[in-house]
């Protein structure tokens, strides 16, 4: 699902649902990290750390740990960049070669409403107006959840380019649908930056581009950030 909504260069593992069987062991450092956490944490921990190894392994890297470093964000082997994600009944890992792309961001979330007050603290009044529109065309769609989730991948598309903290309501974003017969129903995404963007190659980015989907009740959001040409 989410290989889907990224570039052919990266490498995406994911794992659906939950069959009981025990993750990969965690590294000492890791288990660490998780020592003190209820085990639903623990091992949503493991899983998804199971997931990027995996992604390492296909890009020719020795499994090594992933530690959360700054504001939680995962540190990567060097020469990668990556992303992860998980939710209940899902979870999932993308890596590139930084020579590849300047970074990467993936969410995934229950196709479900958000809970009460969540979306008036995370959007701006266009935002809630678009979504009032789609909501029309498309009410099968969950836009506020939708929203949220592009807004997560945003985030962490833009952490490792500025190691800043980003608003929600300092991404304005729009989204457009592109369902066909018979698929699952997608579409893009554009993030306008209401700050001052990273700079990439001598050049500011004002705006991020994503891919979304909602499948087997989730709804997934993708950013992957091209170096400047």
């Amino acid at each position: 699902m989410i290989e889907e909504l990224l570039p052919d260069e990266v490498v995406a593992v994911e794992v659906f649902g939950d069959d009981g069987s025990e993750p990969a062991p965690l590294y000492p450092e890791e288990a660490e990290v998780v020592a003190q956490a209820v085990p639903k944490r623990r091992r949503e921990f493991a899983l998804v750390r199971a997931c990027a190894r995996r992604a390492m392994d296909k890009l020719g890297v020795p499994p090594q740990p992933v530690l959360p470093g700054e504001r939680g964000a995962p540190g990567w082997p060097a020469g990668l960049a990556g992303t992860m994600t998980h939710c209940d009944g899902y979870c999932a890992a993308a890596l590139v070669r930084a020579a590849d792309l300047a970074s990467l961001g993936i969410d995934a979330e229950p196709h479900q409403p958000l809970p009460d007050g969540v979306l008036e603290a995370v959007s701006l009044p266009a935002e809630e107006a678009r979504q009032r529109r789609l909501a029309q065309q498309h009410p099968e769609i969950h836009w506020d959840r939708l929203l949220f989730s592009a807004k997560e991948s945003v985030y962490k598309a833009w952490f490792p380019l500025t190691r800043q903290w980003l608003e929600f309501t300092e991404a304005d974003i729009e989204v457009s649908v592109t369902p066909a017969p018979g698929t699952p129903l997608h579409g893009t995404f554009q993030a306008e930056l209401l700050v001052p963007g990273p700079l990439l190659g001598g050049s500011r980015l004002d705006r991020f581009e994503g891919r979304w989907t909602v499948q087997r009740g989730l709804v997934a959001s993708a950013v992957a950030v091209a170096h400047a040409s």
